[in-house]
């Protein structure tokens, strides 16, 4: 079921249990997610694909989500564009924050994920269809 909300979402998680917590969660308000499970599938997929927003996990195996967020804004940067990333960490610390924002991250969330504070993100970032 198509709504105004659809947005097309990358979603990289390595943990699988996370990965259907957010699915579920996202896909109930017709979001369309793609799910990369390390930051080099990630970096892989937004090559193929434009997405309307990443959401990015921190600890990754393979790639984590600094180094993977790093690469796809350099990319990003020779086509003229910025997808929005939401890095997603089960830490909370201020200087957290500060590292994904330094890396190219537009905002940023603690785990567990709380659809409240994403929606509220996903509109201040003012990201739409």
């Amino acid at each position: 079921m198509e709504n105004s909300n659809s947005l097309n979402v990358l979603l990289v998680e390595d943990n699988v249990l996370n990965q259907k917590l957010i699915f579920l969660n996202l896909s109930k308000f017709g979001y369309k997610i793609d799910i990369a499970n390390n930051g080099k599938e990630a970096v892989d997929m937004v090559k193929l694909r434009r997405y309307n927003l990443i959401i990015m996990d921190l600890m990754m195996p393979v790639m984590d989500g600094l180094q993977a967020t790093t690469e796809i804004r350099a990319y990003e940067k020779e086509l003229s564009y910025a997808t929005p990333i939401i890095g997603l960490t089960a830490n909370t610390f201020d200087a957290d924050r500060e590292k994904c924002l330094a890396h190219g991250m537009d905002e940023y969330m603690a785990k567990p994920f709380e659809l409240d504070l994403f929606n509220t993100l996903v509109k201040n970032l003012g990201i739409t269809k």
